[in-house]
């Protein structure tokens, strides 16, 4: 007889801090026999796994290599056909920027059961740090997410034209990208004095603060470096994030 497919659940891991870990993520957690994380996701949520689980680190960084997407969905299928519950953890939220669409894509089309268990992502833990309403009704309507990079590691087509607007932005993997993201964004008509924040190790213990403008974005993402994920602010909203300095250790400021 057969062996009954296992399931796959592409969990969100948060920013890292594991008390942001949500509850079902945490039950999911202590259900899966396989896990397949992320480079992203902390040791401190990891430790949350049931203890006879088997743990595969499938991490890749931009511009830095690592675990092939085609090897991941390879994994993933292995598992489940073999009964397990495997969990796809990622940081952050899947959806966003986490590549779940493809997974998502090649387990169905294996007739896997899938889930998906969405987790903070790193714009909203950005606003919490800082203590920014990322839509604050008198300074912005909207609230665009974009990735600092394509899948060439070109800047995305979308970037020129967020600098025609108000909204709210905010940049995933920009750091190394950082002085072509604030070109961009001005030549396209965003003013150069907005007020601009980037985040090394958001809602971690080592989360360090650079707040300042958009013009002197290569300025801040030198002082944080890129050794821990950063992600920028860019938007009326962070004026006041200056204020908010006190509560976040260490700060680098700038302006």
């Amino acid at each position: 007889m057969a062996e009954r497919l296992g399931k796959v659940s592409l969990v969100g891991a948060g920013p890292g801090d594991p008390e942001l870990l949500t509850i079902k993520a945490l039950r999911t957690l202590e259900q899966a026999d396989v896990v397949l994380f992320d480079d992203l996701v902390s040791a401190e949520i990891l430790e949350l796994t049931r203890r006879t689980a088997r743990r595969l680190h499938v991490g890749k960084r931009g511009y830095r290599g690592g675990c092939a997407q085609a090897r991941i969905h390879a994994l993933m299928l292995r598992f489940a056909r073999h009964g397990r519950h495997v969990v796809r953890l990622k940081a952050g939220d899947p959806l966003i920027f986490g590549r779940a669409g493809e997974e998502l894509a090649a387990l169905r089309a294996a007739g896997i059961e899938v889930e998906v268990v969405p987790g903070i992502t790193a714009a909203t833990a950005l606003g919490a740090a800082t203590l920014s309403s990322l839509t604050h009704r008198d300074h912005a309507h909207a609230l665009t997410l974009i990735t600092g990079h394509g899948c060439d590691h070109r800047l995305p087509a979308e970037l020129a034209r967020a600098g025609q607007s108000s909204a709210t932005l905010v940049v995933y993997m920009g750091a190394a990208q950082a002085l072509a993201i604030a070109r961009e964004l001005i030549e396209g008509g965003r003013d150069g004095s907005t007020p601009a924040v980037m985040m090394a190790a958001v809602s971690r213990p080592q989360q360090v603060l650079w707040t300042g403008q958009l013009h002197d974005l290569a300025t801040g993402a030198a002082a944080l470096g890129t050794a821990q994920p950063v992600v920028i602010g860019v938007g009326e909203v962070f004026r006041q994030a200056w204020a908010a300095q006190p509560v976040l250790l260490p700060a680098v400021n700038s302006a």
